[in-house]
This record gives structure tokens, sequence and C-alpha cells, in this order.
């Protein structure tokens, strides 16, 4: 895919202006968004990156617009995925609801950054060395496993996404006030500065991001290789998470399957990733495909993995009590 340097500059503008303009122009207002107002935004921003994604098909054809649309779709679930754990530390460390907007702001702040910087480590790592796919796929396939083992052990995971070792760190070492002091980090009291609730929280949501980073580059990059399509379907997946949060606030809780489909969509594109490794080297020739799954059948699996997910989980939650 030949992409112009006006093209990466003009997209790269557009696309963190839109982002920009959501979190610190709408977002500054801080409130509990209505269901209209977070499904309006939502709707928009999916509008806006199938409207792109059409645009690639346009100019540049439908293989490449497939591996958009496969992009966007696995880092959308990864999002959604993120948000079922900002849910869990917002339950957990008692964020009010009006200041849960600030908070998930950051947090898509934070996202953006280490995307940002794992998207070029990993283009500059896959330009020199063709072995790095096997990295990127033995590490998917793992972080499959660690999903279904997590699946499993649910009654653990909510104390380990608000308790890991940066943050005892910073509760041993740094006094805290006891409640929230509105957006601030930091208070001085009795010529003491104390930190405050709101810091342990962007802690976490951070720690939180930089290990969804880490899942979600390499998963995108089994997709497709090309870095325009990778950032672009990261930017559009972070677009309008913070309504997301709110809009589906309760069906979250309810898509009780979710990783276990992501698990498995993570696993497919972990051994897609080696195979494509093994077609560099010649080592597939024996596979269908040479070794080269089609973008085609990673959308059907990724949408079909989805859709039956989506459904299984809301129709086992609306036989529970």
């Amino acid at each position: 895919m030949d992409v112009h340097l006006y093209t990466w500059v003009i997209t790269a503008i557009v696309l963190i202006a839109v982002l920009g303009l959501d979190v610190f122009v709408i977002g500054r207002n801080v409130h509990e968004p209505s269901m209209r107002e977070a499904g309006i935004a939502v709707t928009v921003f999916v509008a806006l990156a199938v409207i792109f994604g059409l645009g690639v098909w346009a100019t540049a054809g439908s293989a490449y617009a497939g591996e958009f649309f496969a992009g966007w779709l696995t880092e959308y679930s990864l999002s959604v995925d993120n948000l079922f754990i900002f849910l869990i530390i917002m339950g957990k460390l008692g964020v009010p609801r009006h200041l849960q907007q600030y908070a998930l702001t950051i947090g898509i702040i934070l996202a953006l950054v280490f995307r940002a910087v794992f998207i070029a480590v990993g283009a500059a790592a896959i330009s020199r060395f063709s072995w790095v796919f096997f990295i990127f796929g033995a590490f998917l396939v793992y972080t499959a496993a660690k999903l279904v083992a997590d699946y499993r052990n649910h009654g653990d995971e909510e104390d380990e996404v608000t308790e890991n070792a940066l943050m005892r760190f910073v509760n041993r070492r740094f006094p805290s006030t006891d409640d929230f002091e509105g957006r601030a980090l930091t208070v001085v009291r009795d010529g003491k500065r104390l930190i405050t609730p709101m810091l342990f929280v962007i802690i976490a949501l951070g720690s939180t991001d930089l290990l969804f980073a880490l899942d979600s580059i390499p998963a995108i990059y089994g997709l497709t290789q090309e870095p325009y399509l990778v950032f672009t379907a990261n930017v559009f997946a972070l677009m309008g998470l913070r309504q997301l949060y709110f809009l589906i606030g309760g069906l979250l809780q309810r898509l009780i399957y979710l990783s276990l489909g992501l698990s498995f969509i993570l696993a497919f594109i972990g051994v897609k990733l080696v195979l494509h490794a093994m077609h560099e080297y010649h080592w597939a020739d024996w596979a269908p495909f040479g070794g080269e799954i089609p973008i085609w059948l990673s959308l059907t699996v990724i949408i079909g993995t989805l859709v039956v997910t989506t459904v299984a989980s809301l129709a086992a939650s609306a036989r529970k009590p």
C-alpha cells in the first residue's frame, strides 16, 4: 500500500483533531453523559470508521479495506474488553459517577500514547526481522490461553486489576487522602502533600492500558502489516470509548463470554502470524493458501466469533435471575 507523506500527515491531523475534540473539548464538561448523548456520539464515531474503510476500498482496493475492517473490529473488541476492566477499577476504587468521565479521558489518552509507541516499535521490528512474527504469534497464543484461565478464575480478577505491583508500591510509599478531591491528583493538608484516590485510579487505568497495548499491537499486525492501517484502526477503535462506557455500562457485565471470544480471535491471529512467518521462510508450502490465511477468511472468523459470543452471552445472561 503506497501511502504518500501528505496523506499520512493529513490523516494524522484529522484523526487526532477529532479525538482531541472529543477528549479535550467535549470531555472538559465533567458529567455523566445521557443515553441519548452517548448513543449519538458512538453512532457518529462508528460511522466515521465505516466511511474511512469504504474510502480505503475506493482508493486502495478491497483487500486493504478488508485488512482495515478486520483490524478495527479486533481493536474495538479489545477496547470493549478494556472497558470492562475499567468498570471493575471504577467500582473497586469507588469513583463517583460524575468523575468517571474525567478518569476515562485520561485512560484513553494513555492508551493512545502506549499504542503509538508499540506501533512504531512493531513496524521497525517487522521491517527488519521476519522471525519476529514467531514471537508475536506465540505471545498471542499465550495471551489467549491466559484469557481462558482468567475467565475460569473470574473471582480473582477484580483484585488483580486494582492491586498490581505499581499500585502497592504507591500505596506504601505515599500518604493519601481518604476521599476524592474532584479531579485533583494531589492536595496539601497541614503543609503536607498527599495523593488522592484519583491518582490511584489513573495508575490503575494506565497499567491496564499498557497491558492491553501489548496484546493489541501484535494482534493487528497479524491482520495487516501496513503501518497506516494499523495506526488508523487503533485511533478509530479508541474514538467514542468514553461514551460507550456509559452507554453499555450495564451491558458490559452481561457479555460474560466476551473474553472467551477474544481468546479464540487472538489464538486464531497467533496461528496466522506463525503461518505467515513460516511462509516467509518457505516452510508452509504444504498448508492451504501457502500458509497465508486470506483476509476474507480472517474477517469472517472475527465477525462470526463476535456475533456468536454476543448472542450466547446475552442469551445466558437472560436466563440468570
